[in-house]
Parts: structure tokens; C-alpha cells; sequence
């Protein structure tokens, strides 16, 4: 599909406020308002020129979002509540279609392991020396 430039400008101001999470409360007919189209233009025109509806990516970003969160450590529910769906139930539901998992799978597959906390080597050390061992102050017995 060939786009003038100005209309392709607009599309692309679109697709940022689609994606953009402080305009996340935006319909798809309000983007297009915003970049100076219809809404049935807008979405044609944006269909045809990034493979997807307005929806579709706002809808394929938001789990891409998911999926972050999910991976550093968040809740299904917290991600769901972040994200602004109307349930758990509706998130986990779109989440396992879109992605072959359910969340609570795919955090628990890509969540980074919980760790102990790395201690100093010397500190290692020190609880190996035994009670009885001299300590610097006191002179050790010759063998």
C-alpha cells in the first residue's frame, strides 16, 4: 500500500499513542481523532500498513508488558491489575491463547532463580577456622 507522507506520519503518531502507557485509557476511536483521521481510515489504513489493528497491537503489547513483569518477579495478579485488565481470569485466559502458557507457567519458567546473597570469600573463610586456632593477638604454641 502506498501512504503519502503526511498520512504515514500520522499512523506512526498513532501507533505511539496506542502503545504509549500514559495514553493506555485512549479508544482507538480517540487516537484517531488525536492524529486527524476517521476511525474507520485510521484502522483501515493502519491494518494495512503495520499488519495488525489498532487493537491487535495495543492488545500484543500489553503482554509483552506482562511477560516483563511476570519475568522480574510479579504476580499474575499484579501484572494484571498493572495492565488494567477486567479480571484475572480474562488476562490469564487471553495470555495462555497468545502465548501457549499460562502465566503462573511462564513465570515460574522464566522468572530469574532467587539467589542467597553473595558473601566475601574471606568471610567464607573465617567461619572454617576452628575455636581453637590462635588468633592474632595471642603468640602460637611452638609445635
Amino acid at each position: 500500500m502506498l501512504v503519502d507522507g503526511p498520512t504515514f506520519r500520522r499512523l506512526v503518531r498513532g501507533r505511539t499513542l496506542l502503545v504509549s502507557a500514559e495514553h493506555d485509557a485512549l479508544s482507538v476511536r480517540q487516537v484517531a481523532a488525536r492524529v486527524g483521521l476517521s476511525p474507520s481510515h485510521f484502522i483501515r489504513m493502519f491494518a494495512a500498513l503495520f499488519g495488525d489493528t489498532p487493537h491487535q497491537l495495543r492488545t500484543r503489547a500489553r503482554l509483552e508488558r506482562a511477560k516483563q513483569l511476570l519475568a522480574e518477579g510479579a504476580t499474575v495478579t499484579e501484572a494484571c491489575v498493572e495492565l488494567g485488565f477486567a479480571s484475572v481470569g480474562s488476562f490469564s485466559g487471553l495470555f495462555h491463547r497468545r502465548t501457549g502458557a499460562p502465566p503462573s507457567v511462564y513465570r515460574r519458567a522464566v522468572a530469574a532463580p532467587r539467589r542467597a546473597p553473595l558473601v566475601p570469600g574471606c568471610l567464607g573463610l573465617m567461619s572454617e577456622v576452628p575455636a581453637a586456632a590462635p588468633s592474632n593477638s595471642e603468640e602460637a604454641p611452638p609445635p
